[in-house]
């Protein structure tokens, strides 16, 4: 197939890297000077820090622009101009669309869009979507309740852009949206991993059929959950829809910054034509350039300007791969997708922990279901795990044998002991949108 037909953007997602690096800091310094023009609250940050617009020559002088977190969004909110604050760049009457983070980590963020904004969403999406196979001919179905979380509003929207017929099914159920999608012969559709999971379940269970068998879904977009990077998880969704799993990440505050393609790379591209994506490590605040080191991503949306994201510190634990993809991108690959959130990674008895460490062991043993839990506490001045699980009806005969292979999995991959807690099948907490499995008690707040 010609790069033409496999690249949404052909002439920048295959641009030599010296060019590309020189749009990404054109694009940084411009962004940077709209954010100082515009926006008090950046213009108050900056000043604040003694840097200008005209101090930004290179990449050198952009790593010594201060980072935004999410709590200093959360503390301008509710203030004028209502409701955004003065992170604001347009004047409040070019605001076209408003949304909020999901409120997983705390207090929801309010993110204004202009009209343009819009549709730089739809057309970073756009860049997904593409790669991952969707054209003219397919029928999408999008199975998300539409409201004031992001979630697959922009999706939506880019699938119209590339000519893809769209299905909206979010006032439907579980079972209604499947039989919406056999009656339609919906090819694709986008999920959480979660719900991908939950509607298999579901169909094989409730309605007798089998969506590997008795649906046409040839491919299916992930977002919101990392399981489409962890590839027990997303072995599971393949072989229950018989379709191929694509991941993708994006966020409310930032937009749809990377994309894994038709090659499966096991990682994700960023797309470096619309964001600048930088690691920094964890405890030192050295910027990461060599591949396979983890540590935290800070990011720049190029092109939003209504509130804009400069310099986000997003949390998002990533890591550089070593090798480009051999789909010929010049877009580099992050290795495994979102590892964890910097939040999330904690140590337990002196162990690195990361969720979705636990995800990978439970997915990959085929007795167990696709629901957990996975709860951190203090017994004293001891931490302890707890993992519920669910054993599949058929396998409940092998308990002890499915139990040893599970504990047994858990220490090799984390090193760590758990105290494992058996749920009747269907018992533990179900999702729709973003999954909320693990629960560290002796954080604040819980």
């Amino acid at each position: 197939m010609e790069s033409s037909q496999i690249y949404w953007n052909p002439f920048l997602e295959a641009l030599p890297r010296e060019h590309l690096e020189s749009l990404q800091l054109k694009k940084f310094r411009r962004i940077f000077k709209w954010a100082y023009d515009h926006s008090k609250f950046h213009r108050r940050l900056y000043d604040e820090a003694g840097i200008t617009p005209e101090d930004i020559r290179n990449f050198e002088d952009i790593r010594h622009v201060p980072k935004v977190e999410k709590s200093m969004m959360r503390d301008i909110q509710l203030k004028d101009p209502f409701p955004y604050g003065d992170a604001l760049c347009v004047p409040l009457e070019e605001v076209t669309e408003f949304r909020q983070t999901s409120g997983t980590t705390g207090q929801p963020v309010y993110q204004p869009d202009t009209w343009q904004d819009w549709e730089w969403w739809a057309e970073a999406w756009s860049y997904i979507l593409y790669a991952q196979g969707y054209r003219k001919t397919d029928r999408v179905f999008i199975p998300f309740g539409y409201n004031i979380f992001v979630a697959f509003w922009a999706g939506h929207y880019a699938c119209e852009k590339i000519g893809s017929e769209v299905v909206p099914g979010g006032v439907l159920n579980t079972e209604a949206r499947i039989l919406k999608m056999q009656e339609l012969r919906a090819t694709a559709f986008m999920a959480t991993p979660t719900y991908v999971l939950g509607m298999a379940d579901t169909a094989k269970r409730k309605l007798g059929i089998d969506p590997a068998k008795d649906l046409h879904v040839q491919r299916i977009t992930c977002a919101g959950e990392p399981g489409a990077s962890i590839p027990t998880t997303k072995r599971r969704m393949e072989e229950a829809w018989g379709a191929k799993v694509y991941d993708h990440i994006g966020a409310t505050e930032i937009g749809a910054w990377s994309y894994e393609c038709l090659e499966q790379p096991g990682g994700l591209h960023v797309n470096e034509a619309l964001f600048l994506v930088e690691i920094e490590d964890i405890e030192t605040g050295e910027i990461i350039t060599e591949p396979e080191r983890p540590g935290k991503m800070v990011i720049t949306a190029f092109d939003r300007i209504a509130q804009p994201c400069v310099r986000f510190d997003s949390k998002d634990v990533i890591q550089w791969a070593k090798d480009p993809c051999d789909c010929g991108r010049t877009f580099r690959l992050i290795k495994g997708g979102v590892i964890g959130r910097a939040d999330d990674i904690t140590k337990v008895k002196g162990v690195l922990l990361a969720p979705t460490a636990i995800e990978e062991v439970v997915r990959g043993i085929p007795e167990l279901g696709n629901d957990y839990e996975v709860i951190v506490s203090k017994r004293g001045d001891v931490d302890e795990i707890t993992l519920k699980i669910e054993i599949l009806e058929e396998a409940r005969s092998r308990k002890d044998e499915v139990l040893a292979k599970l504990k047994d999995q858990l220490r090799l991959k984390t090193n760590l002991g758990y105290k494992i807690e058996v749920h009747p099948y269907g018992s533990l907490p179900r999702y729709e949108v973003k999954a909320n499995r693990f629960k560290d008690m002796r954080k604040k707040g819980h």
